[in-house]
């Protein structure tokens, strides 16, 4: 583990036993995205474990609208077994300001949501709100960009292009699809540069990744 985040071990182990059996804290090495994993605290909340890669970094966090100042509080997803989970995540930068890991809190709402249920059974009836359509991840320029650039170099790893057969190539595209990476702009041209194709190839690939070509 590099150094930089040993640290925060010690204050993922705090922040369990703060908020109790409910809390999973998940800390991650970003030069080695699809292995990012290197400690988890905790219940296990999303039953990651260690080598085990992040899931909603770039779609929640580096393109969130409420990134500031390194860190996005209290946004929620679903993890794999259906249970709502709340979620802070604490960009760990180095001194020049390079992207290097990520703390993230997870707390299982399933306690809580249960609570609030039965309480709201004794109030009247409400129309349900309409549901807001969930729209494109707004994207931030600059030092966003320069982080989601840092993933990719760590998802293709210290190999030439020209060393990667083309089924390689496919699922370094197949991995930054599934992450989100491709929700930045230009995302597309700059993988492109790293992989050493144009950006057609890079089109073609994802169509295959999609499922869109056979």
């Amino acid at each position: 583990m590099k150094p930089i985040l040993i640290p925060y071990i010690s204050a993922a182990n705090m922040l369990v036993h703060t908020f109790g059996p409910d809390c999973e804290v998940v800390l991650h090495d970003l030069d080695v995205p699809e292995h990012s994993v290197v400690h988890v605290a905790g219940s296990p909340v999303t039953g990651r474990k260690p080598g085990d890669s992040f899931d909603h970094l770039v779609r929640q966090v580096l393109l969130s609208e409420n990134l500031k100042e390194d860190y996005v509080a209290n946004y929620y997803f679903t993890a794999p077994d259906g249970r709502l989970v709340r979620s802070s995540t604490l960009l760990i930068k180095n001194m020049d300001g390079h992207l290097e890991g990520a703390l993230c809190i997870n707390l299982d709402t399933t306690r809580i949501s249960e609570q609030i249920r039965f309480l709201q059974s004794f109030l009247p009836e409400k129309e349900p709100a309409a549901t807001k359509t969930e729209e494109e991840a707004p994207v931030q320029a600059g030092h966003v960009a320069v982080m989601i650039e840092k993933l990719m170099d760590g998802i293709i790893g210290n190999i030439r292009p020209s060393e990667l057969s083309r089924e390689e190539r496919i699922e370094k595209i197949r991995f930054m699809e599934t992450k989100g990476i491709f929700l930045m702009k230009g995302s597309i041209d700059k993988a492109a540069e790293k992989l050493g194709v144009n950006k057609v190839t890079v089109y073609s690939y994802l169509d295959e990744v999609r499922g869109k070509r056979k």
